[in-house]
């Protein structure tokens, strides 16, 4: 079986109760939700928490809360790999079948659409080598380029050979974008790092690509989502 698995722990700090927090008119994590339900590739779409009030909120949108999260996943340090290997083994014991697939979808994708969840599945299916596929974007401007500030106050560049070097003249970078993961049950459950070239990325455009972290990242969705609701209109 496939399953969308979506990690939403209570105790967020920088942005209190961001899983269920409003965001463009309903609960954050809804929006995932839908998108694995309308996406239609899953089995079961399970949320998996340490909060009653995130478990409620998530059934009544659709999606499955078959276990609690143990407390020692549910911690500011914890990483997402143990969270997603914890979800796979629980719902294979509950469900008396075995998970061939899995995509962790972070609960504050909100601008993830389903055909972003299709297209990935189908790059995952195309060639037998590819253990993972993330969402991706590129960087607005050459990483080859960049600079760190001194200890004096002043810059230097973080790769001082690329000085000189025009920006068309330098690849394409990419970063992940913060948003899912897709990937065969036993890459998951060994361990296997998702960076690598067993890996694939999707590139989604920038303006659907926002990590949500900080307050400042909230609000900057948010202008995203707005900007999506009126190109749509």
């Amino acid at each position: 079986m496939q399953i969308a698995i979506i990690p939403a722990r209570g105790g967020s700090k920088r942005i209190p109760r961001k899983n269920i927090r409003p965001f463009g008119g309903q609960p954050m994590i809804t929006w995932p939700i839908a998108a694995a339900l309308n996406s239609r590739l899953f089995d079961a779409v399970v949320v998996t928490t340490d909060d009653d009030e995130i478990a409620a909120l998530a059934e009544k949108a659709g999606a499955q809360v078959p276990f609690r999260r143990p407390a020692n996943l549910a911690d500011d340090l914890t990483p997402t790999r143990p969270v997603i290997n914890h979800a796979i083994t629980q719902m294979e014991k509950q469900s008396g079948q075995r998970v061939s697939q899995a995509c962790c979808i972070y609960a504050t994708a909100a601008l993830i659409t389903p055909d972003d969840l299709i297209a990935a599945h189908a790059l995952l299916q195309d060639d037998p080598a590819t253990r993972f596929v993330f969402a991706a974007a590129d960087y607005p401007h050459p990483v080859q380029r960049a600079m760190v500030r001194t200890p004096g106050g002043g810059v230097e560049m973080l790769f001082a050979e690329h000085a000189g070097t025009r920006s068309q003249d330098l690849p394409e970078a990419l970063h992940d974008a913060g948003l899912f993961y897709w990937g065969a049950r036993d890459a998951f459950l060994q361990g296997a790092p998702m960076f690598a070239a067993h890996s694939q990325p999707l590139v989604i455009p920038r303006t659907r690509a926002q990590d949500i972290d900080t307050p400042e990242d909230w609000a900057f969705a948010e202008a995203l989502l707005a900007l999506q609701d009126r190109a749509g209109s």
